[in-house]
């Protein structure tokens, strides 16, 4: 585990957005691409988690991502924020969610 000092952590911005649209990654059995609607923005999102979902598990439903990475190319698609999820195995991938629906855009702190 590497420790980070606080100001660290802080550059993050982690918000909670909707997926508005999720769909198969064309000749990718693992990558789903996402629309993800923040409130004031919009960003797209590739993640790795098409082994273990449906792309329709995630439409219209709230989660937490960071938005503030430097996009990626992966497979051709520019990827602008990624969704956390906990990690108990490979094949179990859980995406984080907020309790309950809560403004998009919100800051998780």
């Amino acid at each position: 585990m590497v420790e980070v000092e606080f100001s660290e952590f802080q550059k993050l911005d982690i918000r909670v957005g909707k997926v508005i649209s999720a769909e198969r990654v064309a000749g990718a059995t693992k990558l789903l691409r996402f629309t993800v609607d923040f409130g004031e923005f919009k960003r797209q999102s590739v993640a790795g988690l098409g082994h273990i979902y449906d792309p329709e598990h995630f439409i219209g439903k709230q989660y937490v991502f960071v938005v503030n990475l430097k996009p990626r190319k992966i497979r051709g698609i520019v990827s602008e924020c990624m969704i956390l999820a906990a990690v108990p195995s490979e094949e179990e991938v859980v995406p984080i969610k907020p309790e309950k629906d809560v403004p998009l855009g919100s800051k998780v702190l």
